[in-house]
C-alpha cells in the first residue's frame, strides 16, 4: 500500500521551537441510525473515506468510514515555521455502521485511533493509506514521515475482526525505514495465534533476519482499547489509555 522511498533526503535540522495554538475540538454525537453513510456525517464535518463489505457474516454490507472536521478554525497558520505553511490539524472519527434491512446502525465511533496532525513537519497521517474492507475484516493503514527532526519513517496497519457486537484487533504489522543508515525493523503480531515476528534488515539486501516470539499481551483487545493508533506498542505488557 506504501512504498518507503529514501530518495530526495531532506537534512535532519531541529522543529521549530514555536508552539502552535492547536484548537481544543468537541466531538459531535452521531446518530444511532442512517439510511447512507451521509447520514452519520453530522454538520460541520465531512465524508473523507467510505468502504463497504459484509463484517459480522450476515449477508449485508457494512460500512467503514473516516469522517474530517472541516473547520477552517482548525487550519493553523504557520507561515513563520518549518514545515507546511497551513497545517490542517482537522480530526477524524473512524466509524463502524452495520447493515440492516433498511438502513444502517452504529457499531462503533472512534476519536483516538486516527490521531490529529499537529506537526507542520509531519505528513499526514493518511497520506497513501487509509482502510480496507476483505475478507469479513477490515484494516486501518497509517504512515509517519516527517520532514524534519527524525530519519524514521514507518508504516502501521491494524486489522479488525467484527465478534458480535465487539471489533477485535486481530493483527498489526509494522514497517520501520531509518532513511540516513538504510536500516529496516518489522513488527508483525498475530493475536489469533499470540505470535510475534521481529525482522531487521537493510534496504540494500533482501536478506532479512526474523525471531519469533509470543506477544505480549494475551487475550483478545477492542479497537477502543489501543488509543493513538501512532504511539501504541504491541511490545509492551500496556499501553497508556
Amino acid at each position: 500500500m506504501f512504498a518507503l522511498v529514501i530518495a530526495g533526503l531532506a537534512p535532519m535540522v531541529p522543529a521549530a521551537a514555536t508552539e502552535l495554538a492547536i484548537p481544543p475540538v468537541d466531538y459531535p454525537r452521531l446518530v444511532r441510525t442512517a439510511a447512507t453513510a451521509e447520514g452519520f456525517v453530522p454538520a460541520g464535518w465531512k465524508l473523507e473515506a467510505r468502504e463497504a463489505g459484509d463484517l459480522n457474516g450476515d449477508g449485508i454490507a457494512d460500512l467503514v468510514l473516516v469522517l474530517r472536521q472541516d473547520a477552517p478554525r482548525n487550519v493553523v497558520d504557520n507561515s513563520g515555521g518549518l514545515g507546511t505553511r497551513r497545517l490542517d490539524t482537522n480530526p477524524r472519527i473512524l466509524v463502524v455502521a452495520f447493515g440492516q434491512a433498511s438502513g444502517f446502525r452504529l457499531a462503533l465511533e472512534n476519536h483516538q485511533l486516527i490521531p490529529r496532525t499537529e506537526d507542520p513537519v509531519a505528513d499526514d497521517y493518511l497520506d497513501g493509506g487509509g482502510i480496507t474492507v476483505a475478507g469479513g475484516s477490515f484494516k486501518l493503514a497509517m504512515r509517519s514521515f516527517m520532514s524534519a527532526g527524525s530519519w524514521e519513517m514507518f508504516v502501521v496497519t491494524y486489522t479488525f475482526k467484527v465478534r458480535g457486537e465487539r471489533i477485535d484487533l486481530i493483527g498489526y504489522d509494522r514497517i520501520t525505514v531509518v532513511r540516513n543508515s538504510g536500516e529496516t525493523r518489522g513488527v508483525s503480531v498475530n493475536y489469533l495465534t499470540g505470535r510475534m515476528k521481529l525482522t531487521t534488515g537493510t534496504i540494500s539486501s533482501d536478506a532479512e533476519r526474523a525471531v519469533w516470539r509470543a506477544a505480549p499481551r494475551r487475550g483478545t483487545m477492542t479497537l477502543d482499547q489501543i488509543g493513538d493508533g501512532m504511539a501504541f506498542d504491541p511490545q509492551a505488557e500496556r499501553n497508556p489509555e
